[in-house]
């Protein structure tokens, strides 16, 4: 049985001048989803986003979110949405508690449990400090849980993990799949390829606004990929490599021929990465 799309883009616009940011695309995010949306900087990923939470008016198209009209009905969706952006929008002279209490009134929450809001992002040792002595990492982590607050059943999060530490990145992963977990709709703007292919039921590919493939990490794989297996041996005192693709018939042969002719120090297999696929598809790189 199919969900109930708890975002959908038809054929949406937005220009800056002659700049055509967005190209008239569309796409759906269904409930309980994590679309990664994907593309090199300057793509129209964050033009995306700002339309899809009613910062941006499209010039064209239409979009809802949780089945309102996002131009009609922006302030019932914002009510109900979290949304955390690459900028940070924090009160630094304020300590992590405060700005989640501040936020919380805000946003009319009056039973938020800041203590084990803090500790879902692994900032309870650090909740009284002021935040203009946060690292980048635990100001990424502190903008998360202010998404958190309002308890949204749609998140937007805009390169959540770029330039982070490893401590940080994995601590947000947890979170975003944690909010997947309980029915939440992720939409996710990247351009780590890594970082979708990780946390992503669906991708969508954005190149210059428009969109060149939408489909599952595993089916892009599978559609535009090659699986081959990596084979490195020794061959008359020096090592050799030899790539052998999966698909071709004859490479069962070949490999039982370099086993028993070779001294063999390890073989693996290798599928296409996205980024691979996105070059492939768009002739650019996601950097």
């Amino acid at each position: 049985m199919p969900r109930e799309k708890a975002i959908e883009a038809e054929n949406i616009a937005y220009s800056y001048g002659d700049t055509q940011a967005v190209d008239h695309i569309s796409f759906h995010v269904e409930e309980g989803e994590i679309l990664g949306f994907l593309g090199p900087n300057g793509a129209g990923k964050t033009t995306t986003l700002k339309m899809l939470v009613g910062l941006l008016t499209p010039q064209e198209g239409r979009i809802s979110v949780l089945g309102k009209d996002i131009v009609k009905e922006k302030g019932e969706i914002q009510a109900r949405i979290g949304v955390c952006f690459e900028e940070k929008s924090l009160y630094e002279e304020m300590s992590a508690a405060a700005n989640l209490k501040f936020f919380a009134a805000l946003f009319g929450v009056r039973d938020l449990d800041v203590a084990a809001l803090l500790e879902r992002v692994g900032l309870s040792d650090a909740r009284k400090d002021r935040v203009a002595n946060y690292s980048k990492g635990m100001k990424q982590r502190l903008m998360v849980a202010r998404a958190l607050v309002g308890r949204p059943r749609v998140l937007f999060l805009d390169e959540p993990t770029d330039g982070l530490d490893p401590v940080s990145s994995e601590a947000i992963r947890e979170v975003i799949l944690e909010e997947k977990g309980k029915g939440v709709s992720v939409f996710l703007t990247t351009h780590d390829m890594m970082e979708a292919d990780k946390l992503s039921d669906r991708v969508v590919f954005l190149s210059e606004g428009r969109i060149a493939a939408c489909d599952t990490p595993e089916n892009l794989k599978h559609r535009y990929g090659k699986r081959v297996l990596k084979v490195r041996y020794h061959r008359d005192g020096e090592l050799a490599e030899e790539e052998l693709h999966l698909e071709d018939a004859d490479t069962g042969r070949r490999v039982q021929e370099i086993i028993a002719t070779r001294r063999v120090l390890d073989m693996h297999t290798e599928e296409a990465t996205l980024e691979d696929i996105f070059i492939l598809l768009t002739g650019r790189g996601l950097a």
